[in-house]
């Protein structure tokens, strides 16, 4: 089995940080309020303000980067005889065995961050995957990110030489 490119760890760091931004936000509009009369009756310095503000977003911050860490140290991938694996997880593990004849397409997405960090995402699709490509991400079956250019265009190449070499078909 082999890893990610170690530099992907930097695109899971960003993702954590936004989602949970995100998560923030809509906890904030629910319980924002409660808490804005809570500390309206109490006088704080702004010292502790600031205090209370920047440390829980430093562990915040330190989690993500453990985070993506764990993520990228538990993301793995190999190209067997038979079929293309991926095993992912940290908590909860996933195991993803996908037989050449089910391979319908490869693609290699660049976002920004991807870009300018040179690295790359691999997107399989195959038959039979009821997934769909949000404006967020692809929802195929086999998605492997954070690999070089020249590496995704080789994984590409490979996996298409040897879908073309299984028998397609009833």
């Amino acid at each position: 089995m082999q890893n990610l490119n170690p530099k992907v760890v930097w695109i899971f760091f960003f993702q954590f940080i936004i989602g949970g931004l995100f998560l923030l936000f809509f906890l904030m509009m629910f319980l924002g309020p409660i808490f804005a009369v809570k500390m309206a009756d109490q006088t704080i310095t702004p010292f502790f303000w600031i205090l209370k503000i920047t440390l829980p977003f430093a562990l915040y911050l330190v989690f993500c980067f453990v985070w993506a860490k764990l993520t990228y140290r538990f993301w793995l991938y190999d190209i067997t005889e038979d079929a293309y694996k991926i095993e992912q997880g940290v908590i909860w593990k996933r195991y993803v065995s996908i037989p050449y004849e089910r391979i319908q397409n490869v693609d290699i997405h660049r976002g920004v961050i991807a870009r300018l960090l040179g690295l790359s995402e691999l997107r399989i699709q195959t038959a039979g995957f009821g997934g769909a490509q949000g404006k967020w991400g692809s929802f195929s079956e086999g998605r492997l990110p954070g690999i070089s250019k020249e590496r995704a265009e080789q994984l590409r190449e490979e996996l298409i030489s040897k879908v073309k070499g299984k028998k397609q078909g009833l």
